[in-house]
Order: C-alpha cells, then structure tokens, then sequence
C-alpha cells in the first residue's frame, strides 16, 4: 500500500460547496506522506456528474505533468444550474509514487442564469400592513407536491432586508441574518438551502420572516434609516427534483399570505422586541390556517444584481456559559459571560404571562463596578421579551447582534433571589471561516494578548469587517481592515470573506476611483489615503496567503483606479496634497482636542502612494501585464524620489520627527539605504527615550515592531510587546482585557473612562501585532514571490531571553505548517513542520553549521534537508517537507536578562550570571523563561512562590548589579 496519500479536497476554499455561481471552480488537495521532501510532480482530476462511481466522467485531465496542488481551474463542459458535481484526485510524487484515487468531493450550483429566476419579490399588501412598521413580516404559503418519491429538494432563498427561512414546522438552515450586507443596489446575494429531508409528498408549507436588517434600518450616527430601500421583501424559489426524472418549481408570489408577529422590532444597533403572546405556533406548517393572513403583492426589483453565495455564512460558532451574577453597587442585577463577545444571549424562562424580561448589553463595568452604557452612544442594545405565560419558554433574539460582556436583567421572575446562570448562554455569532492559526509563548499575558485579537477578529468579522460590533456604528472601515488583513489571515482563513468584501469595494468605488471611507458605502467621505488604500493591500494580502490569481484578475481594475486617482489629485503629480485625510488617527502625538496624529498628512499619503503603486506594479507582473508593471514600476520610483525630495533631508534625517514618520519611511522602503541606519536608530531613541512606549495610531503601529525588528533592534520591539503600563498592547491586558481596544486607554489607569463618543472595547486595529509576532517572533512567512505558502520563510529571532519559547500552528492551504523554538537549559530548540508539495527556507541565527544537530543528526545526514550554507553568524537550510528538530546551543545573545534598572538599560552576559545563579539557586536557570522580568523587583517572583528566598534574591540581585556596572 502506497505512503503517498490525497485528502482535505477543497473547491473554493470549502469542502462542501453548496450552491456556487462560480461557473469554474478551482479545487485544491492536500498530500499526506511517510517520506521527508516529498512534492508532486504530476496530478490527475476527474469531475462527474452522475455520483461518485466516476466510470464515465465528464471531465477527466488525464496525468498533468505539474507540481500545482492548489486552486486547479477546472476546465470541462459548461456547467450546469443547480447541478451537483464530484470530483476526485490522484498524484505522483518525486519518489515514483502514484497515489490511490482519494475520497470524492463535491460542488453544488446554484442559478447561473438570472434567467432561471421564476420567482417574485413579494410583500405584504400596503393596503393591510403598512410597509413602514417596525414588526418583522411573517410570510407563508401551502403547497401540495403530487410528483412521486423525492430525490433532491433545493431552496434558493433572500430579501430586501433579513430572513429567516422555515419549512413543514422547523427553521431552515443554520444561517444567521441572511443574505448579509452588500453594495445592495448593486449586488444581492441569495443563500442555497439542502431541504430535501424536510420536504414530503403531499402538502408542505414554506415560511420566511423578514426584518429590517443593514437595507432599510438605521445604520451611521446620523439616526439614518432606509439606506437602499423602503420596503422590505423576500423572492423564494423551490426546486424539487424526482425521482422519474421530473422536476417542479415552487415559487414567491402574490398567493402567498402575509402577517407581522412576536418580533415587534428588531434593529442592528438596538436590539430586539419580542413578545410570546403574539406567537403564532404552527405558522409554517401545512395545517395552520391563515384564512385571517393578509394577501402579498410583488414588488418590481430587479433581478441583475443577484448573486449566488459569496463569503461563508453567519453562524452561532460558540456556546458561552456566563461566569457569575453581579449586584452592582447601584443595585442591578448583571451577567458576566466572562468574555467581551459579540452574538446574543438564549434565554431560558418560566414565567407568568405579561411579564416583560429586559436584557441590555455592555462591555464593561465603571470603575465602581456599575453598569456602564455611555461608550455605545445612541445604540441601545437592548431585547425585550414578554413572556406567554405557557410554561417553559427558550428565546434568542432573530435579527440583531449585540457586542457586551456584561448584560443587565430585569423583570425575569425570582431574580431578587439570585438568577439562575443556567438559564442563559451566549451565542456567538461570527462569519463561520475555518480557524487556521495558532500562537503561543512563555508569557502568559501574551498569549492573553493572542486571544483577545482573535477574539475581536470574531466578534468583528460578522459579513462584512466592522471597525466595532457595540455602538451605533459597526461600519467597514477601510482603513481598520487593511491594517489588520495580515493578522486576519493568519488567524482565519478569510479568503472568501474578503473577496465577497473587495466586490463590494469596486462597486461602490467612484467613477474616477476613489475609494469610500466604509464598505459597504452608507456614508459620504471618500477617499483618505491608508483607507482607501485598502483597495491594493487587502487583494494583495489575500493573494500572498493563498496565491489566488483570479481575486488579484478581478480587482485588478479597482486597484489600477485608486492608484489613478490619487496620481489626479492636486497640482503635484508624485505628491498627494489635496483632501481630508485621517492621517495617523488616534495617535498619542496629536494636538490637545485632535484625533489626528502629529506626523503630517503629506507624510503619510506619500507614503500609502508610493505602497500602492508598487502593489499595483507587483500585481501587473503577476497578470502578465507587462506594459503596465513598467508604467507602474516607474511611477512607483518617482513617487519615491519625490518623497526622498521632500521629506528626508540631505543629512538623511526624515523631516518630521514622530515615531510614524520613521516607520513609514523603514517599512515602506522610502529611505535610500544608506539613511536607514540613522532613520532606524533614531526610531530605536524614540522608543528608548519614551521607556519603551509607543506613541503611534492606525497608520504607525501596524508596522512600529517590523521597523525595529527589520533594522537591528529586535530586543526593543519585544520590549515594546511585554511593555504592561500605558500604552502598550499588555497594558490592556493588565486591565482585564479579553478583546483589543480602540484607545490604548481605553480604561485609565485609576479606573476612569476615555470619551464617551469613541472607546470601543473591541476594534481590533492595534491587534494588527498578530502579525508581528507570527512572521518574527516565530519566524513564520510566505517566502516574497511565493505565494500561498509555496515556498515558506522560518527565520525565528530570539536574542535577549524575554521570551524562553514560541510557536506558531498554521493551517495553510497545503497544510499544516509549524514553527516554533525553546531554549532548553542551554540548547536552543527549533521545531519545524514542512507540509508536502512545499519548501521551507530556515535560517537558524547565532550558530555555526557544525554545531548543528537535526533530528538528532548531523544537518548532512538530515532527510529532506536540501541545501545548507553558512552565512555570517547563522545557518541557511533549505527543506523539503517533513518534521524537524534542530538543536544548537544557545549564544550569548540569547543568554542575556534584564538588570535591576527598572528602564532595562543595561544587559549582562549569561556566563557570569550563570555562575552567580547557580551557586545561589542552583537549578534557577532551568526556569528562567518563566522569570522574565527577573530581578526588576521583589514582586516578580511572587508566581514562583519558593522558587529562591528574599535572602537569595537580596544576594542575586547585588551581584547582579556588580556585574551590570
């Protein structure tokens, strides 16, 4: 039996397909192997449409000579519409190997011609429920199927606002808050829904709910309602297919009957109504009358802008219990879910009929440990139920999500006696994108620092990338989603939540290019550089972790624009000085009274200028776009010059001196190369000067740790991570934290507030440090013109001993792919895993080759070790796939901890210290990851509880201070 297997099958991005309008889908596969080194060197596809027997195919590519594992176009007969179609794969590998076929996989369509539309947009008739009523409409019809046995049953569902989609009784599909939020006057998706177990011979009934939802309710601070539309309504199209052969079509129209119901109001911001008593039990059942149900009308929409499915589904993901009651000070009582989450609390109730239960949602506590709603402005956030009084009752909101750790109760009977904590749980509600990445580390409050990004990641990519999920704004700002696209896709595969947002983006992208402040677009800013330049950085972003060409072929005409368009702007051709930009927003350099930082705006569009247009010239090579990657390559280089010319003087000094400016001019590559040195080390004094804080906003703190790591002060830019006191990214974390904050301060060091107007508790921006500390803490990136993680980058850095091990888990598109490193006592440690059909590039720093040990081996004796060079102080290794462990022992680099100098100014060599621990606390240095902060203070040991005695650390620590001085 041959090693050498296929699985994980994927057509875009997703095992089971269902209900695509991708008329060519791109599979991909993954390769399990026994032997290190392994890639393929050919592959064969077969696509059927008659099951999974696959003797008559109808496509088959025969053996193809290519190492090409990911995103296979397939290339056969046209499809077909709502046709399920399988696929399977087999591979040879450099061994001589030929795989087994692997299991099938399967792709559903949906409609691919607006054509097939039979359906019509219906609504209730205005002449019986007036169109602008706050209670969500209740829709419904029988039907009667006399066609035989049933061999497949497909609704295709979606409206002008939200739905819920029911069938014979029960709810249809796991989808929440359907069809999500698009460019809806341009684009309007419809959902696919497998209701073949749940229709039957004879009479059936169809139901679907409909509320308000992003296209008629308020969104934007303005009270702004009915931003596409003012009516709501639902187009709904059953298709049952028999087993003769025949098929029927059901469809929405005006014989459909119409009601509103228990859902008495229901917003995005504010919550939701509910009352029991207006129940109406059995409504989607065959048997239920509705002879008193108001008649339906059609609407004349238009059917161009459907499209089938994009992004993946809104979804309860989670199931949180809370932690504890709370009587505040003031006498309320509040739930503590423990989390800061985004989703909705499920409600378990008994109670007499009449009662009305309130639920409001917060995020955090006031410093006296009261209810605290000021942050969410005018939002409400609040869900009303009034109860039937019919015994047991289960309740979740329908068409809202709230943001809150801490939710008020009133009115839920016996709560003066305490509530009952099993009665709720938190559903949390996020985009169901498949989680691939995983990063640890010694430090504890790092790794908190890890989930709270992923935390606001989830509660922050609910359809479209919200800058918060809890006050009356939950928009798609541009800005906040670039800066955050390379931790998002680490953390999640997100490729087809951002591609569904990018079309978005060219939809609502002006004529001449310019790019809205939010997308989808419900307000009137366009076009700040940094935000709108999330129409080049979020494709390319996307492209670099999955090497998806089409995505980058799509937006291609977008991003070409936006670069277009700042080039029109003003008199000055390489220097964008016209507009409103938000510059380096919230910065902690800004003016008293400002929310604009203090580098200057021309700075900063220069910059974004420059970024782009190299983007755009990098994204025309890729397309084969020779003529324009020349156009755009020069461009790019003037635009350079011009910012050299204007912004860095003759002396090599950048203009404006503020943390931002040096980084931009770092990471951007603006600087010629012989300035970097003093631009870095000047970057390096601020830092210093300020005790290692950060002074940065939107636009400078993304990349503050790269421009330190990436120019000689990677000591600092950890200094900067582990910095707990105000601001910091652990500063947070040291105040009870569990998802990113939108200003630093966001709680003040003696408990107060920031402004009420703008503290969000959960804007994952600054969580754009993920990043950070994936590609240099671990080491883990895709290597540049590789993308996709074809080829991989683990360069890992490890100097000053802060941290005693790190690891990165991630589940890219090929497959797991692991990077991580510990010292032990006086070996340093790397682990890597390398999955097949990839190579990885490893650079292992501070070693000499010789001392370097493999799986326990010399390097040279290594399996699937493919090259290995000596350059300078480290150790390039090439590898195929496979597990890796290499050993070396550690350098004096690594060796080194922070002195008594509360400013950690000064470091000592290990050897010496060495000595002096263990002759006083001998075993000491075996644990000294985990003293980290060692000897700052008395204090730090406390976690090591007998660790070494307060006479031990008297003696260490005057010793130290000997050596240190």
């Amino acid at each position: 039996m041959t090693e050498l297997n296929v699985f994980n099958l994927t057509a875009e991005y997703r095992s089971q397909l269902l209900g695509t309008g991708v008329t060519r889908p791109r599979m991909s596969w993954q390769l399990e192997s026994d032997k290190n080194g392994t890639y393929q060197t050919a592959y064969r596809v077969q696509v059927n449409v008659s099951g999974e027997d696959f003797i008559a195919p109808l496509w088959d590519t025969e053996k193809v000579e290519s190492d090409s594992s990911v995103l296979v176009q397939y290339e056969g007969p046209e499809l077909r519409s709502s046709t399920r179609y399988y696929y399977r794969v087999k591979v040879w590998d450099n061994f001589g190997r030929e795989s087994e076929w692997s299991e099938a996989g399967w792709w559903e369509t949906a409609l691919l011609d607006v054509r097939e539309w039979k359906a019509a947009w219906i609504t209730p008739d205005p002449q019986h429920i007036n169109p602008q009523v706050d209670p969500a409409f209740m829709l419904r019809r029988t039907v009667h199927l006399e066609g035989g046995e049933i061999a497949s049953a497909r609704i295709y569902a979606t409206a002008l606002g939200v739905y819920e989609l029911y069938l014979n009784g029960a709810k249809v599909g796991e989808d929440l808050l359907a069809p999500g939020w698009t460019s809806y006057n341009k684009r309007l998706q419809y959902q696919t829904y497998d209701v073949t177990k749940q229709v039957r011979a004879g009479d059936n009934a169809v139901g679907i709910m409909l509320a308000n939802g992003w296209y008629k309710g308020r969104l934007g601070w303005e009270n702004q309602s009915n931003h596409y539309g003012e009516r709501r309504a639902a187009l709904v199209q059953l298709h049952i297919s028999y087993e003769d052969g025949s098929e029927e079509v059901i469809v929405s129209d005006a014989n459909w009957r119409g009601l509103t119901g228990p859902v008495r109001f229901s917003e995005i911001y504010d919550g939701e109504t509910y009352d029991a008593r207006l129940d109406h039990p059995g409504w989607s059942e065959a048997t239920f009358a509705d002879e008193d149900w108001q008649p339906t009308v059609t609407l004349n929409h238009p059917f161009s802008g459907l499209r089938a499915q994009e992004n993946v589904p809104t979804r309860i993901t989670e199931i949180l219990k809370p932690v504890s009651v709370i009587l505040t000070p003031s006498g309320e009582t509040v739930l503590d879910m423990g989390q800061n989450m985004v989703g909705r609390i499920r409600m378990q109730v008994e109670a007499p009929r009449d009662q009305i239960i309130t639920l409001t949602h917060a995020e955090v506590l006031d410093k006296d440990g009261n209810f605290y709603i000021g942050n969410i402005r005018t939002a409400k956030q609040t869900v009303k139920y009034t109860a039937a009084g019919a015994g047991k009752e289960s309740y979740a909101p329908h068409f809202t999500f709230q943001g809150f750790r801490y939710v008020k109760i009133e009115g839920y009977p016996g709560q003066e006696n305490g509530l009952p904590l099993e009665a709720f749980t938190g559903e949390v509600i996020h985009s169901e994108m498949d989680r691939t990445g995983h990063f640890e580390c010694s430090d504890e409050m790092v790794n908190q620092l890890q989930r709270n990004i992923v935390w606001g990641q989830r509660g922050n990519f609910l359809d479209v990338p919200t800058d918060c999920p809890q006050r009356d704004e939950r928009l798609g700002w541009t800005g906040d989603t670039q800066v955050f696209a390379g931790a998002a896709l680490f953390n999640y595969n997100a490729s087809p939540f951002f591609s569904k947002w990018l079309r978005d983006l060219a939809a609502d992208q002006l004529p001449d290019g310019g790019v809205p402040f939010v997308v989808p677009n419900v307000l009137s800013g366009y076009s700040s550089a940094a935000w709108g330049d999330a129409a080049t950085i979020v494709p390319w972003a996307v492209y670099s972790a999955y090497g998806d060409k089409r995505l980058l072929s799509e937006q291609y005409s977008s991003m070409k624009a936006w670069v277009d368009y700042i080039r029109s702007q003003g008199d000055k051709e390489h220097v964008w000085d016209t507009g409103f930009h938000f510059g380096d927003w919230l910065a902690l350099d800004a003016k008293e009274g400002s929310y604009i930082g203090a580098t200057p705006s021309l700075m900063v569009t220069a910059a974004y200028f420059a970024l782009s247009t190299r983007i755009v010239r990098d994204t025309a090579e890729v397309l084969g776009y020779i003529e324009d990657a020349a156009y755009y390559g020069k461009l790019a280089n003037r635009i350079v010059q011009a910012y050299r010319n204007e912004f860095i003087t003759p002396n090599g000094r950048v203009a404006a001196q503020t943390q931002t400016a040096q980084i931009l001019a770092l990471t951007f590559d603006l600087a010629d190369p012989k300035d970097r040195p003093r631009i870095s080390k000047e970057l390096n004094e601020m830092i210093v000067d300020n005790d290692y804080h950060l002074t940065t906003g939107f636009v400078g703190t993304p990349y503050l740790c790269f421009a330190l790591s990436d120019n000689g002060y990677h000591e600092t830019a950890v200094k900067l991570l582990l910095q707990q006191t105000y601001p910091g990214w652990l500063y947070s974390v040291s105040k009870g934290a569990t998802t990113i904050w939108e200003h630093w301060d966001g709680i003040k060091p003696d408990g107060s507030f920031w402004s009420d107007d703008m503290n969000s508790y959960n804007h994952y921006a600054y969580g754009a440090i993920g990043e950070w500390m994936y590609r240099r803490i671990t080491g883990l990136s895709p290597e540049s013109g590789s993308p996709g993680y074809k080829r991989i980058q683990i360069a890992p850095k490890f100097e000053g001993g802060r941290l005693s091990y790190a690891k990165a888990h991630f589940r890219s598109i090929y497959g797991v792919i692991e990077a991580g490193w510990a010292f032990r006592g006086e070996q340093v440690e790397v682990n890597v895993v390398v999955p097949p059909n990839t190579t990885a590039d490893i650079r292992l720093p501070d070693v000499k080759l010789t001392a370097v040990r493999v799986n326990e081996d010399l390097l040279s004796e290594g399996g699937g070790i493919l090259r290995i060079e000596q350059k300078k102080d480290a150790v390039f290794l090439e590898a195929g796939s496979g597990k890796y462990v290499f050993t070396f022992p550690r350098s004096a680099a690594t060796y080194r901890i922070w002195t008594p100098d509360m400013h950690f100014s000064e470091l000592v060599q290990w050897e010496s210290a060495r000595q002096i621990l263990d002759q006083h606390a001998p075993g000491l240095t075996e644990n000294l990851g985990l003293l980290r902060n060692f000897p700052l203070a008395a204090a730090a040991f406390n976690p090591m509880g007998s660790v070494i005695s307060e006479q031990q650390y008297e003696v260490i620590s005057a010793e130290l201070s000997l050596i240190s001085e």
